[in-house]
């Protein structure tokens, strides 16, 4: 690697203007790869001349791909709904995950990448590292040790579970580093405690799959613990990562990020909470504009450590914000379809509770005081075949959390 010792490679320090076009360069050869040996990535962009997908601009007027729709799609056409550009047979290993979905893998050095945010977090090649993430059937496991091996340590493949013997392990092999989820990490370190085991050997932790909350990082860390934690899919790999300067999350440089409004495929502006949209780079399964269903922001400016790409927030939530109203669905992307319709409107919540027993709708819109809410009332009626009421707000008025519905209904 020709980085810096505390960077990863020079990618990670490149300047905005030549990270932008290298990755539409590349952006381009990924459409057209896509396009000519996905199957489903045939049809969908049947119109699209991938030369003209030169930049983000260009990425943001294609048409999103929702992970929450790759069951039915996989269902119709297994095992991957066409969306890989090799045969089943020419990949590496196979994957179900709960759904079931299934992951494919392709060949290749670090196909999830993950190396980049060890190296972050501390791994160093020779070190050994404790990997409690699980191996059967789901890819975690594997995500964890290509990465450890892209570095050069070594990896115990622990699994989950068997706390009393991964104690043991600790204790004796000595690793350096944890990779895992942190509550796991946690319950060894007090289980280690009880037994009396050693397990000072553990200096370096990286974790993921669930939130990190500062009283959970602040326990680890005293055990003598640096834990960093990063945020990928099973779909993707790694999508971004903290480094030891940790402000937000820094985006692995194998993707390109988009958040965007949820129920859209539109980009939201800087510092607005939206939906995780991720393009990934990889030859076996070419996902365009992927949208993972997570909610994120971009942090302004470049990360105190010296890598310059985008910065992401980490995880807000869930954009699938889906409900039921007196037995039918509504769905963020016909509050989206509403907002169209009058442009006065610059954001807009609805809010679903429930009086005396009745569902009650009220879109909450952040639009101008002379702005017509009997015919955003109108509108609303024709979406969503439901009545409901309209409140005008003023703007920057509604929180900045990425809920476009917001459900207060309590069934206890």
């Amino acid at each position: 690697m020709a980085g810096e010792p505390n960077h990863y490679d020079d990618l990670e320090t490149r300047s905005a203007d030549q990270r932008e076009t290298e990755l539409s360069a590349a952006l381009s050869r990924q459409v057209a790869h896509a396009k000519a040996n996905a199957p489903y990535f045939s049809k969908l962009l049947a119109d699209v001349d991938p030369a003209a997908v030169d930049s983000r601009q260009a990425l943001a007027g294609l048409p999103v791909t929702r992970k929450s729709d790759l069951h039915d799609l996989q269902a119709g056409d297994l095992p991957f709904g066409g969306l890989t550009a090799v045969a089943p047979g020419k990949l590496r290993r196979i994957f179900q995950s709960p759904g079931p979905l299934y992951d494919p893998e392709g060949f290749g050095p670090d196909s999830w990448r993950t190396a980049r945010a060890f190296h972050a977090a501390g791994f160093r090649a020779g070190d050994i590292i404790h990997n409690t993430f699980a191996y059967h059937l789901t890819p975690a496991g594997v995500m964890i040790e290509t990465g450890a091996h892209a570095l050069g340590c070594a990896v115990i493949p622990a699994g989950v579970g068997q706390t009393e013997q991964q104690v043991l392990a600790i204790s004796n092999i000595r690793p350096r580093g944890y990779a895992g989820t942190p509550s796991f990490l946690k319950i060894i370190l007090e289980k280690g405690r009880e037994m009396g085991a050693d397990l000072s050997s553990l200096k370096k932790a990286s974790v993921a799959a669930e939130p990190l909350p500062p009283p959970l990082r602040d326990e680890i860390a005293g055990y003598g613990i640096d834990v960093l934690q990063w945020y990928g899919t099973a779909d993707l790999g790694l999508i971004a990562y903290e480094t030891p300067d940790p402000d937000g999350m820094t985006v692995d440089e194998g993707v390109i990020v988009e958040i965007v409004r949820p129920g859209t495929g539109d980009p939201v502006s800087e510092g607005e909470v939206g939906e995780v949209v991720v393009t990934t780079f990889n030859a076996a399964y070419p996902l365009i504009r992927f949208a993972t269903g997570d909610l994120s922001a971009v942090l302004a400016g470049t990360s105190p450590c010296g890598r310059t790409n985008m910065r992401l927030k980490g995880w807000m939530g869930r954009a699938d914000q889906s409900t039921k109203v007196k037995g039918m669905f509504v769905h963020p992307s016909q509050v989206a379809q509403l907002v169209k319709r009058h442009p006065e409107i610059t954001r807009a919540r609805l809010v679903v509770d429930q009086v005396d027993g009745r569902d009650i709708m009220t879109l909450h819109c952040e639009a101008p005081g002379d702005a017509d809410a009997d015919a955003i009332a109108e509108t609303l009626q024709a979406v969503f075949k439901l009545k409901g009421r309209v409140e005008l707000a003023r703007p920057d008025s509604l929180a900045n959390d990425g809920k476009v519905i917001d459900d207060r209904r309590s069934y206890d």
